[in-house]
């Protein structure tokens, strides 16, 4: 059972950055894959940003690519943490970021992760 919690949100203005972290508390994080998603009010939840298990192979939302950067902690003295950088922030990026993780190799689809952390509020103002 993993349990995941996010920090790192915030209130920013256009064009800042933010370095959302997810810390995961199970002893199985190297052999899932790690990914963020996000949620704007009356919106569905997105696809943000994946980091495949093992590989170090990422992938990304046409929307946030190039700003945006996923990594993990997947060496010896591992946290067992994920971030997501978020660059160039736009006020269409407003929502509430979600971590999670899957036991599938990689998934853009949020039905493949099992495991949701509560979320982190990121506010973009124009």
């Amino acid at each position: 059972q993993e349990q995941l919690v996010e920090s790192g949100g915030g209130l920013v203005q256009a064009g800042g950055s933010l370095r959302l972290s997810c810390v995961a508390s199970g002893r199985t994080f190297n052999s899932l894959a790690m990914g963020w998603f996000r949620q704007a009010p009356g919106k569905e939840r997105e696809f943000v940003a994946a980091a495949w298990r093992g590989s170090g192979v990422t992938d990304y939302a046409d929307s946030v690519k190039g700003r945006f950067t996923i990594s993990r902690d997947n060496g010896d003295n591992a946290k067992n943490m994920v971030y997501l950088h978020v660059n160039s922030l736009k006020p269409e990026d407003t929502g509430v970021y979600f971590c999670a993780a899957t036991r599938s190799a990689w998934s853009r689809w949020a039905r493949e992760y099992a495991y949701w952390g509560q979320g982190t509020q990121v506010t973009v103002s124009s």
